[in-house]
């Protein structure tokens, strides 16, 4: 760690179908007293008339307070309350709400007696007189969408709306919330802090989402905080009220209404989907507040060096930010640029004051991205926004090319400007495993690009590093910050470039990195897609299955959807064997062993070695893919590869322009459909129709090869494309050299029908006769994890309380970075065996167990010898319905066992693995199981 070389950073991260039944729980829920606002809040008082003005309603009150119901589209409204009945204040103007125009709405309004009623096609607004409170039903006035339990309250600080909750109901966004991305049950901070740590905000969002198939955006700058537990209680630090609302069929149809008002996500360049990496390249500046003696690092044209080495390596890398603020600057750009261009780079810069020579940077040297730091724009809302508006200006009126800044401390809207990092963090397991749900719950706020520092700006392993970039490959954005951490905290790491570490580390990083270049067709058209309905590429995967329970809830939120057709699920702990995989309902096929899984249910004992990422793909999938190459640009895509998953009938588009432009916003792009039919099961025909590529873009090609994978359980009697016959292939050898043919291996990933169809320029058929897809296996009998929520500490026979938090309610609280420790500080420590017994909250029937040891680097206490009780009584646990011995390892260790119902469960240590003392340790002790009566 070099804390000295950002002494602003580190001084800010210390700042402080049953309708009818919903309809009356709902009302129930209202007839519950809401909490009383504070003593010195005032409220609007009884309604005593609405008037209309076209779409805009104005309600006045007894108070003298006003509120302005302002309908923009049938699904889309504002409700703007004044306290003092003027509407002059409106801090964030048409900044956050962008487009509010969409033309005339067919819009009623009624006197339903203890309410007004606002009518469009799609939604009912009710306005209740006494006193005046707000709902929200679809079109029927029948079916809730959401409704205040109370009057909007303000004092001269802030204003509170109070919201029913729904039995069911659940809540997403907040922007990039760090931690768990649905939200029920909690506290959510709406402001910024740059704390970067679990359960801040590293680009808050003043907007939310709810299952019931609404969202809100506060139209504001005001920090705030929302608050989701039983009544939710949504607070901005302001004196007024003004929120726009969004009724969607869906979670997607939402963020889709939301992004139109807000903006839709940005369009990154191709090479902007490629890693990145920031570091000063400048250390001689006298000015410079790192280490003045960093070899290589002397003066900016050095990174070139850098870009040398990755190329040698053959690792895929795309773009340089050679430029750090304090005190680093840069020099000799121009040069700089050119040479990075000529190996396939693009150039950022780095910026900790501000964009002075940003026109020439871009428009003269060719800079083409912007990285605004916290030293800058920290102070976040109106400030951090502006800046990175300037960084864009900078960009695009001084280049054709397209807009390409990371940020922190971003706001609703950023989406349209911006990638959102997650800050400074380490490279640790415990922040790995809460940055897996951060990145994915940002899209539930339409941020499409998010991401962190690969393996943190501090510290990290070999191990972290290749597990971390494993999963983030599969984001659209990634970077790695290669000047902070230690440079060789252990035996090839250094420096954080992935090229610059030994084996085997450097190949598991070099095959991930391949692997995303070779899905960047696949990557960009999702990018496309969070371009025009603010769907993003990383989904949670409430977002593709949002009627499944397990998908609503936080058991998902240690995977993701990438796209819609890949299921990630990242390896986060010292481990090997990855646990607690869902798989929903559909057929899912490994993407490394071609082994296909029927869901829903809960994969564990996943063998996931170093260098194998849990990957899954949807069955259906149409995975288009490039040649393999090093950077966007390298080669022509002479050959177009579709991977296809046959299962029924499925369809992809895939969308193309020239990658770095905006030449697409007048037209200039391209797309291609592709159809697929097949036997739902067993054996028949899978017919491949690849429509004609339509539009243009500058660099298109003519014409171009295709090639087909399709995963098949069996070979096919025929293959054809275009009415013509392939001819079949005897090895992979012959096949790789013909011009046109098929071969199908049955050793490959279980089979694969490889099909070269020859050159082609317009529409034209692939058929594969009697071919025959592959059976799903029934995912292997498990249970899912048991959540922890409810657990409580029963009795540990010892705890270390005095010299450290070695608490044992530590060992189920959630975070690996925390531990239960026998006491070892006072006295001569009492000898094994030593045990912890929970309270699982409610009888549940368990089927394994799991001991995450300690993760700060020490050893001692490390289980060895174990036995395992469940029962029905902590004062009765009879015979352990397990017994073994853990191995001598940072490891995730798992006992699994037949099934035994009981609300209580116990680990008893009978032994220390490595035999160092007489202690035991625990960072996380978990379960799995299923409530029963």
């Amino acid at each position: 760690m070099q804390p000295s070389a950002h002494p602003v950073r580190r001084l800010l991260r210390t700042r402080p179908p049953l309708l009818a039944l919903a309809v009356l729980l709902m009302a129930a829920a209202l007839a519950l007293a809401g909490p009383a606002p504070e003593a010195s809040a005032a409220t609007a008082g009884t309604v005593t008339g609405v008037s209309r003005s076209g779409g805009t309603f104005t309600v006045s009150t007894s108070s003298g307070a006003k509120a302005r119901v302002v309908v923009a589209r049938a699904d889309i409204f504002r409700i703007w309350l004044s306290p003092d009945g003027s509407f002059t204040d409106d801090p964030a103007g048409r900044t956050l709400a962008v487009d509010t125009d969409f033309g005339p709405v067919r819009t009623t309004l009624a006197d339903a007696g203890p309410y007004y009623r606002i009518s469009t096609p799609s939604v009912a607004i009710r306005v209740y007189k006494s006193p005046l409170r707000f709902a929200a039903y679809r079109a029927d006035d029948a079916t809730p969408l959401w409704q205040e339990t109370q009057p909007t309250d303000w004092t001269a600080g802030k204003t509170t709306q109070h919201l029913a909750q729904g039995p069911d109901e659940q809540y997403y966004g907040t922007g990039l919330h760090l931690g768990e991305w649905a939200l029920r049950g909690k506290t959510v901070p709406v402001a910024v802090g740059n704390q970067w740590k679990e359960g801040t905000n590293a680009s808050p969002a003043p907007f939310y989402m709810s299952t019931n198939g609404y969202g809100v955006m506060r139209n504001t700058w005001a920090p705030g905080s929302y608050s989701f537990t039983a009544q939710s209680a949504l607070t901005h630090n302001e004196s007024r009220f003004d929120a726009w609302y969004f009724a969607g069929d869906s979670l997607k149809g939402v963020l889709d209404a939301y992004t139109d008002v807000s903006g839709k996500p940005f369009l990154a360049p191709q090479w902007g989907y490629e890693l990145g990496n920031a570091d000063c390249f400048n250390a001689s500046n006298p000015d410079y507040q790192g280490d003045h003696d960093r070899a290589r690092h002397q003066k900016t044209p050095d990174v070139v060096g850098y870009a040398t080495d990755a190329r040698d390596a053959d690792m895929p890398s795309g773009w340089f930010l050679p430029n750090d603020g304090y005190g680093c600057g840069y020099t000799d750009l121009p040069s700089t640029v050119a040479a990075l261009k000529a190996k396939g780079f693009q150039t950022g810069l780095w910026t900790s004051t501000g964009l002075g020579n940003i026109g020439d940077e871009v428009g003269k040297a060719g800079s083409r991205g912007v990285k605004t730091d916290v030293a800058w724009i920290g102070g976040g809302y109106q400030k951090a926004f502006t800046g990175v508006q300037q960084a864009v200006d900078g960009i695009e009126q001084n280049s054709d090319a397209r807009r390409y800044v990371w940020t922190v401390d971003g706001w609703a809207g950023t989406q349209r400007n911006a990638v959102v990092w997650t800050g400074d963090t380490s490279g640790t397991w415990d922040a790995m495993r809460w940055h897996v749900p951060s990145i994915a719950g940002a899209g539930l706020s339409g941020l499409n690009y998010a991401s962190g520092d690969v393996d943190g700006i501090f510290g990290g392993s070999p191990e972290t590093y290749v597990r971390d970039l494993q999963w983030k490959a599969f984001t659209p954005a990634f970077m790695t910050m290669s000047g902070w951490g230690a440079t060789n905290p252990s035996a090839g790491y250094q420096d954080k470039e992935p090229w610059r570490f030994e084996e085997p580390y450097r190949s598991i990083n070099r095959k991930y990195l391949k692997l995303k270049m070779r899905l960047m067709p696949y990557l960009y058209t999702a990018g496309h897609t969070a371009h025009t309905t603010g769907v993003p590429s990383t989904r949670a995967m409430v977002l593709e299955y949002p009627d499944d329970p397990v998908a609503r809830d936080n058991r998902t939120s240690g995977q993701f959807m990438a796209g819609d057709s890949f299921l990630v699920a990242p390896v986060v702990s010292d481990t090997a064997t990855r646990d607690g995989i869902y798989l929903p309902a559909g057929t899912w096929t490994d993407y490394w062993t071609g082994r296909t899984y029927t869901g829903p249910g809960w994969l564990n004992g996943y063998s996931a070695p170093l260098d194998t990422l849990p990957l899954f793909v949807k069955a259906g999938a149409i995975v288009p893919m490039w040649p393999q190459m090093n950077h966007t640009g390298e080669k022509p895509v002479s050959t177009l590869t579709y991977d296809v998953y046959p299962r029924g009938s499925s369809s992809y588009t895939l969308y193309e322009d020239d990658g770095i432009t905006r030449a697409y916003q007048d037209g200039a792009y391209a797309r291609q459909k592709v159809d697929v039919t097949a036997p739902a099961a067993g054996t028949g025909r899978v017919r491949i129709a690849v429509g004609a590529s339509q539009g243009s873009y500058a660099g298109k090609p003519a014409a171009r090869g295709y090639e087909f994978t399709v995963h098949a359980a069996a070979a096919p009697r025929t293959v054809s494309a275009g009415g013509t016959a392939l001819t079949r292939l005897g090895t992979k050898a012959a096949y790789d050299a013909a011009a046109t043919g098929w071969y199908f291996d049955p050793a490959d990933r279980s089979g694969v029908l490889w099909i070269k169809a020859g050159r082609r320029s317009g529409a034209f058929t692939v058929t594969a006769d009697g071919l025959r897809v592959p059976a799903g296996d029934p995912v292997p009998p498990s249970s899912p994890p048991i959540s922890k929520a409810d657990w409580k500490l029963v009795s540990a026979d010892s705890e270390e309380t005095a010299a450290e938090d070695g608490a044992a309610d530590n060992a189920f609280d959630g975070s690996p970075a925390t531990r239960w420790h026998t006491a070892y500080s006072a006295g001569t420590p009492a000898p094994p065996p030593h045990e912890i017994a929970v309270d699982l909250g409610t009888r549940t029937s368990v089927d394994s167990v799991s001991c995450l040891p300690r993760q700060d680097g020490g050893v001692n206490g490390r289980i060895g010898a174990y036995e395992v009780y469940v029962s029905d009584s902590p004062s009765s646990w009879g015979a352990p319905v397990a017994k073994g011995t853990f191995a001598d390892t940072a490891a995730e260790q798992t006992a699994r066992f037949p099934a035994k119902s009981g609300r209580y469960l116990k680990v008893r240590a009978l032994g220390e693995a490595g035999g160092r003392g007489p202690w035991t340790s625990l960072a996380e002790l978990s379960a799995t199981g299923r409530p029963v009566p």
